[in-house]
């Protein structure tokens, strides 16, 4: 079955705010449409009433209640389904699987990387995902969920995957002040343990990358004594 990629819904079961907000943004780059949902009642009204081709459930949802309704979702139908997880946990992973799970995928990830594999879960399912949307502007930048290239005010900017991931959760909660607890648990895991100065070097190599001013930012500004705010939210689709 063919889907035009502007009619291909997925569905995103994730209850953190910061997450959620970039991984709705990574979709909307990838020419999904969407729908977001933060609880497994939610997500069994939504299966429902809008038949997604695809879901995304994180498994830590409901205190194992997640993973029944990987089983209920699978007995019935053949809707990719994408499991994602905080824990490295092999029995869990297995268990996600043998219910019916395509794939499973462990948080933080990279969005380009998520889009990839959602694509793949498609094509499994018979699915064929129509072409990636174009560049997204947001302001002068250019982002792109694929290759990891940015343009900045024309000039073309590659990125590695942890720059793509950082750039991602800054965008995404565009005007929201993110600490660097918060961008530390969404880009490296909330059990990474880093030297205190991680998020900065990070931050400051990306803005390198955009040759923005930390003293006069037109982009990443620095919120004295907590973390970091973007300033330019992404234009409408």
């Amino acid at each position: 079955m063919t889907v035009g990629h502007d009619v291909i819904r997925a569905l995103l079961v994730l209850e953190h705010d910061v997450l959620l907000s970039t991984t709705e943004l990574a979709f909307r780059h990838g020419g999904f449409a969407h729908r977001s949902e933060r609880t497994l009642r939610g997500a069994r009204n939504a299966i429902a009433e809008w038949q997604p081709h695809v879901i995304l459930l994180d498994i830590g949802l409901g205190s194992g209640s997640a993973m029944q309704l990987i089983g209920e979702v699978r007995s019935v139908s053949s809707i990719g389904l994408i499991a994602l997880t905080r824990r490295s946990d092999l029995s869990e992973e297995v268990d996600a699987l043998e219910r019916g799970a395509d794939d499973y995928i462990s948080i933080p990830f990279v969005p380009g990387d998520l889009i990839a594999r959602t694509r793949a879960v498609l094509r499994r399912s018979h699915v064929t995902p129509g072409a990636l949307a174009a560049r997204h502007q947001v302001g002068d930048l250019q982002m792109s969920v694929s290759g990891r290239i940015l343009s900045v005010s024309g000039s073309e900017v590659r990125l590695t995957s942890l720059d793509q991931a950082l750039l991602y959760v800054l965008v995404a909660n565009a005007g929201r002040t993110l600490t660097r607890s918060q961008i530390l648990d969404a880009v490296w895991g909330a059990e990474f343990v880093a030297q205190s100065n991680l998020v900065d070097k990070h931050v400051r190599a990306l803005r390198q990358k955009l040759k923005d001013d930390r003293q006069h930012p037109r982009y990443i500004e620095t919120v004295a004594g907590v973390g970091y705010r973007f300033l330019l939210k992404p234009d409408p689709e």
